[in-house]
This record gives structure tokens, sequence and C-alpha cells, in this order.
């Protein structure tokens, strides 16, 4: 008999997610930026990874102040990633493999170069005049108020065209939307019809706190926050961020997207308390999932911050209803690694990145509850690449160098090939060079090698896959002694016990009474055990430094 809960079930509750970054996956028309038609080459790989679907960081038309993020047509691919026709071959491909294509979505902003903020620039009155946000200096020329931008400097830009102030809430280049405004919100819905039309599975919506902005315009108070490093953190993003109007827009993006079949939405949410805006995002009704930048801040695996994050979310059963596509309460979505943040293989080892703790940190995020994201290259356990600052191509990382590592570092090429040329990245020299440390962990010399990160990411994922009750089932914290992090993940009568010490020091756990028999331990079933570093015993385990295990309780 089929279990019911499990037809039920849309696709993505659970997921394991790949996300790929165009600009350095694979180049296949030797100009050293990745592409399509390179992506489509890879795809048996991904495939083999074993996971549900891939998440593909912009490749739109655009100047590429931002790498993409700065959108000059939404509609269209930029010509170094290659063209429509290629993206339809990417897609077709993808589902071929058993691959969900889920794509970026930027609707705060778009770049200057876009058709709309030109001829709201150059607007006197008719109906683009209000599709971005203007205001007018204060009396003696100053920005309107005291908003500061993600990159640094004030968010606000004078068009001397214009003769006004337009916002920004990142570059100079990327100009905010004013999606208060109606013709807005139907612009971005039809742009987003456009790629559903054309077979995407989903969207990953970029900076959704940054979506609308308070109309009057108020002055952010300042931050309690000592230890804040620039302008920008120095301010409670109230006013520039974070509108509750936000999330009517959603509701009507969600209305939308269940005019198709299986279709996923995710918010990334960056603000400073992003849970209130998470849970509001992913309420009946509006979006899927959202994410956060919990994890990919967090300088150390702190066992506190994992447990404030993880426990943030109720253990709810899905919805009664299939056509709703939506759990009763919120679901996460999780992320060690983007293309935002430094890599996790370095960012908590200290930066003395090692296979061991790749393995550990991998264990613990395929073992937690909800979907996982995936960042190409994560499953090779790639460090941080230390990239010169005359090689810097980011315009976060060279403004605030050297007090920060930037994204260049998590942003260098794929390592295919150990020992062909730019390790067969591509045939010339790459947009950002290739890590000589990552050459030694190149796929093909992790293929075959049971022993490597990627089998071990392969192997896990593939339990995830195969069971209910790590993929979808409830998930609680243990309380334990000392720094350990211990989770419990069930479904029916599959229970799952995980141990991590992610200290520098041994320590010992003793296996917590079993359900089904208070007054004794739980005994591990032998055949369902994930191990990383050295774990020893049954019922009561001695974990060195820096190990972890995974198993299936009896």
């Amino acid at each position: 008999m089929t279990d019911q809960t499990t037809e039920m079930t849309p696709w993505w509750r659970g997921a394991t997610i790949y996300q790929i970054y165009p600009r350095s996956f694979c180049d296949s028309t030797g100009n050293g930026v990745g592409d399509l038609p390179g992506i489509t080459s890879k795809l048996e790989y991904v495939r083999d990874l074993g996971v549900d679907a891939i998440w593909l960081s912009p490749f739109f038309t655009s100047p590429m102040a931002d790498f993409g993020y700065d959108v000059a047509d939404y509609c269209d691919v930029d010509p170094m990633f290659g063209t429509l026709d290629d993206f339809d071959a990417l897609a077709a491909r993808a589902s071929q493999l058993g691959l969900r294509l889920i794509i970026d979505q930027v609707y705060s902003h778009t770049s200057v170069a876009h058709p709309w903020f030109q001829a709201s620039a150059g607007a006197t009155s008719g109906d683009m005049r209000d599709w971005y946000v203007w205001a007018d200096a204060g009396p003696d020329g100053v920005p309107p108020n005291n908003w500061q931008a993600v990159f640094g400097g004030p968010s606000w830009t004078w068009s001397g065209e214009r003769q006004q102030y337009y916002l920004h809430n990142f570059l100079p280049e990327q100009p905010d939307l004013n999606v208060h405004h109606p013709a807005v919100q139907e612009a971005l819905l039809d742009v987003a019809r456009f790629w559903l039309e054309r077979g995407v599975s989903g969207f990953r919506l970029d900076a959704l706190q940054c979506l609308m902005h308070d109309v009057a315009l108020r002055d952010n108070p300042p931050s309690d926050n000592p230890a804040a490093d620039r302008p920008y953190h120095m301010q409670q993003h109230l006013y520039d961020q974070g509108h509750p109007d936000v999330v009517e827009f959603l509701r009507r993006m969600r209305v939308l997207t269940d005019q198709y079949d299986g279709i996923f939405t995710v918010a990334e949410v960056g603000s400073a308390n992003p849970l209130p805006q998470m849970r509001e995002f992913t309420a009946p009704g509006v979006l899927n999932s959202a994410y956060s930048f919990d994890f990919l801040s967090a300088k150390h695996c702190d066992p506190e911050v994992l447990r404030a994050s993880l426990t943030a979310w109720p253990n709810d059963e899905p919805a009664a209803s299939v056509s709703t596509q939506q759990p009763a309460a919120g679901w996460p979505s999780w992320a060690f690694s983007n293309h935002d943040a430094p890599r996790v293989a370095s960012r908590w080892t200290g930066n003395q990145p090692n296979p061991r703790s790749s393995k550990l940190f991998a264990l613990l995020l395929l073992s937690l509850r909800g979907n996982v994201f995936i960042y190409q290259g994560e499953e090779l356990g790639l460090a941080q690449a230390d990239i010169p600052f005359d090689q810097l191509v980011d315009p976060e990382a060279i403004k605030h160098w050297p007090n920060t590592m930037g994204r260049d570092g998590a942003r260098t090429p794929m390592p295919w090939q150990q020992n062909a040329s730019q390790a067969a990245f591509s045939t010339q020299s790459p947009w950002l060079p290739i890590a000589p440390s990552h050459r030694s962990a190149a796929v093909d010399q992790q293929l075959d090698d049971p022993a490597s990160v990627l089998h071990f990411f392969r192997e896990l994922i593939a339990l995830r896959q195969a069971s209910r009750a790590l993929r979808s089932g409830h998930f609680e914290f243990l309380e334990s002694a000392y720094e350990l992090i211990v989770i419990r993940r069930w479904h029916n009568d599959e229970q799952w016990l995980g141990v991590f010490n992610v200290t520098d020091a041994p320590t010992v756990f003793k296996l917590p009474a079993s359900p089904a028999s208070p007054a004794s331990p739980a005994s591990p079933a032998s055949a369902s055990r994930f191990v990383v570093g050295d774990v020893q015993g049954e019922t009561t385990l001695a974990l060195a430094a820096h190990s972890a295990v995974l198993m299936r309780l009896a």
C-alpha cells in the first residue's frame, strides 16, 4: 500500500538542489567565461550526484557591474552565456536526465542599462516616470535620507538628466524598482510567466527584503551593534527594507505559479533579523520556502546558532490538500556555501580546510530538515581561493579590501581535470584564476576514489533521497553536554540520530533512551551508519575531535 503522505508531498519538500554559477562552471567557447552550453555538457555529472534540481545564478543580459545581478533584459540571455536556444537546450537536457531547473529572479532592482530605467530617467511625465524610486534633493543638495547601500556609500545617486536622486540598495548601477507601482508588478509577473512558459520548475527570488521601501522615506535609526564595521551595518534597516506589502506581491506571484505544475519558489532574505520575514514569505498561499544568511555568515560552526535557526521552524506534516503545494507552516531551506559567501571548507575551519571537515559539514547539512542547497565545488571540498588584490573583480571585495574575504574566492572556476590546461574549465585564461589548491581536488581525482569528499556526497545524497525521515521527517535537537550537536530525525518507525563533535577536543556521548523502551538506551542499526573521523562504541560513543556519526536506530 502506498504511503498517502508520500503521494501528497511535493517534489521540492526536502529536495537537494545544486547551485551552478554559470561564469565558473564550464566554458564551451574558450573565452575564459563559463556558459550555458558548457553547463549542458556537464549535466550528467550533476545527475550522478543524485540531486533533484539545479539552481542557475543569473545568465540574463547585463553590463555585469555585479556579474549578472544588474539585469538589462529579464527575458534574454547575455551573449557571453549563449542564446535563448542554448537555454532551451539546457532545459531539455536537464529534463531528460530527471533534473528540474530553477533560475534566479532579481526583482528589487535592474541595471541602469535596462530600457525601463532609461525611460524613467528621461521622463517628466508618462507611464514609466514612477517605475523607479526617485526623490528630490534635500534643501542643501544632500540625499533625501540617511539610507546606506550594502556595497558602501549612500543608497542614493544623483541623476543629472532627471534632476533627482534615485535609490539603489546595492551599486549605483543597480537602481531600485518601485515595486509599489501596479504596472511594475505586472511587468515582473510577465517576466516570471515568460520563464515558466519555457519550462522552468521554479525561482530563487533574490534579496526579497529589499523589494519595497518606506514611501515616506523615513531615516533609519542607528544600530546598537558595537561591532559594526561599515556605515551599512551602523543602521537598523527598518525603512529601506522589509516593507509589509512585499507579502501581497508574493501572493500574486503564487497565484501565477500555481497555474503551472510543481513550481518551487524560495526567498533569499538577507536582513539582520530574517526570521519574521521568512515566516511571512512562507505562510500558506505565499512562497514555498526561504533561506537566510544565518549559516552563510557564521564564522564557525556554532551549535547555538544552529539550534536557534533550526528550532524556529515547526515540525508540521504536509498540508491536507495536494493542490496547494504548501505545508501548513513555513518550510526552510539551508545553505552552508554559495556565490555570496566564503566557502564553508575554509570559513568553518579557521582557513585550514581538509577532507574530514568537508565531510562533517556535508553530513550535518544533509541531515537537516528542509531543502538543501549545495554550491558547485562544495561536493569536492573546495577551499576559499586566495585572490590577489590586483586580480579581484568583485566590487564589494575591492571596496572593502583587505577587511573582507570577498566573493571572488568562492567564484573561481570549477576544476574538472587536475593536469589539464586551466583544469579543463576552459582552453584560455579564465575570468578568475584557477586556485592551485583546487587542482588536487579536481573531479577526475575524486570520481573513482571511495574515500573522496565527492564519493561521500554521492552516498549521503542517495541515503537522504531514499529516507523519508531524513528528506522530510520530523526534527529535534537533543540536549547534551559540551558543545556537541545532537539531532534526531524520524518518520513513523524510521529514526535517525546524528552526533557531531565540531570542537578541537575528543568527547563522549551516551545514546538517549529508546522511545519504545525509555529505561534502556537506543541501539544503532549496524548496517546504517555514516561516520566521519574516529567514532568508537555502540550505545556510548567516543568521538574524536571533528568527528561525527549519523546512525539509524533500531
